[in-house]
């Protein structure tokens, strides 16, 4: 039986009669009369569990939009329904309201919608929906908990991709398919045309010359179908919050930003997350359905407070290629990590891949290393100097063993990622 504020107000009106007739007795019969009152109230009340519940939730939503968990209630009773039903979600759901007032004659139907905002990854479940009920003189009633399942996937919100029109655009200046015709360096033949001032003479077609009468060179564009297989560090380093986030998500947005562009430029793309083990993988998946399964996967994967095995990262690498492809790191820039773990390693992939480091920057650490204020801060930058050196060297020595480092704010890493992909691309380094 459930209480409702009616019943203290009841309660509450005997302090006059009790002033009145102050006698024990008074109290007695007063409490035995609310005491009954809400008894009968409750009983005739309608009941809880005789409500057929049925819920609708999308299958997933992008993380910050809006999602709807449609409730049908439907009365099976013989009584009016009136109360309150609460459709529970986890706090990172992100629902409202939660508690909704329903009146529901028996044999018929109402919807009640709660509106869900997520504020994290992964797969949000429902918890129970609470089902109040309250009498006609609604001081007491009835009320059931009832598992209604739900499931709502969040998928990674990917900002980023307000950056891949641009992108897009210099990538079609690259393939010689921009209005102003730029012809981007490359290996693969593309088509003849008459020579213009300022044409490589090397790129003359000495042949095709010969047969028309005019000078003809080759164009060229940049490498297609190349392999792109981008690991996403899911070990301790990536739980690190920059910014009030983790860099897992900005390694996320960056991995997002270059499949899309990638898959585009009619390379293949691969996705590896991994600390101790794989943690999500997509491969063999086709331009069409890609950026759907990259968000799919990625969306449960969570930051693990373990060491990541580099060494299983270069075996699940070299597992899955066996013609030189872009490898692509997305990890911390931590020196004892790196040295201990991946530097080790790295020269394995070097030798027969392009491999390119994308690290996030934490701008707390610059802000300390300019800090002069007073004595402590002095301590602070100083420290941050050290923490920078250390990791200007370790991205040295990465440096010199042919990897590609990349480090940028968490807003910036998609996007500087993106270029430094059409930057290999434009060289002829794919």
């Amino acid at each position: 039986m459930a209480l409702t504020w009616r019943a203290v107000a009841l309660a509450a009106l005997a302090v006059p009669l009790v002033l009145l007739v102050p006698a024990t007795g008074t109290v007695l019969l007063w409490a035995l009369l609310v005491v009954l009152a809400c008894i009968l109230d409750a009983a005739l009340a309608a009941s809880p569990r005789r409500v057929a519940i049925e819920r609708a939730v999308p299958a997933s939503v992008r993380l910050t939009e809006r999602a709807t968990s449609t409730l049908t209630l439907t009365n099976v009773g013989r009584r009016h329904l009136r109360g309150l039903v609460r459709d529970a979600w986890p706090p990172s759901a992100g629902a409202g309201p939660s508690r909704q007032p329903v009146d529901l004659p028996p044999a018929e139907a109402r919807r009640l919608t709660t509106t869900l905002v997520p504020t994290r990854r992964g797969d949000r479940v429902a918890d129970r929906v609470t089902i109040r009920t309250v009498g006609p003189l609604r001081l007491a009633g009835r009320q059931a908990s009832i598992d209604v399942p739900g499931r709502l996937r969040v998928l990674p919100e990917f900002a980023s991709r307000r950056h891949l029109p641009s992108r897009l655009a210099r990538l079609r200046e690259l393939d010689g398919r921009a209005a102003v015709q730029v012809r981007g360096p490359g290996t693969e033949f593309d088509s003849l045309r008459e020579y213009v001032v300022g044409d490589d003479v090397r790129a003359i077609d000495w042949r095709a010359t010969a047969r028309r009468g005019d000078v003809v060179v080759r164009t060229w564009r940049p490498e297609r179908d190349r392999r792109v297989f981008v690991v996403v560090d899911a070990g301790r380093t990536s739980a690190v919050r920059v910014l009030d986030a983790p860099r897992l998500d900005a390694s996320i947005e960056a991995a997002l930003l270059l499949a899309a562009l990638a898959s585009r430029a009619g390379d293949r793309v691969e996705l590896l997350a991994y600390d101790r083990r794989v943690r999500a993988r997509v491969a063999g998946t086709g331009a069409p359905r890609l950026m759907s399964g990259l968000a799919d996967a990625l969306a449960t994967v969570d930051a693990e407070l373990v060491e990541t095995d580099w060494s299983g990262v270069v075996a699940q690498v070299q597992e899955r290629l066996s013609q030189r492809a872009l490898v692509v790191l997305l990890t911390a820039l931590d020196p004892a990590a790196v040295e201990q773990g991946l530097l080790g390693v790295v020269g394995q992939l070097t030798a027969r891949h392009q491999v390119v480091l994308a690290s996030v920057a934490d701008p707390e650490v610059a802000e300390l290393r300019a800090a002069r204020d007073d004595a402590a801060a002095v301590f602070d930058a100083a420290a941050a100097e050290r923490v920078g050196l250390e990791r200007q060297a370790v991205a040295t020595r990465l440096r010199q063993r042919g990897v590609e480092v990349l480090e940028a704010l968490p807003d910036e890493l998609a996007p500087r990622l993106a270029d430094t992909y059409l930057a290999l691309k434009a060289a002829g380094r794919l």
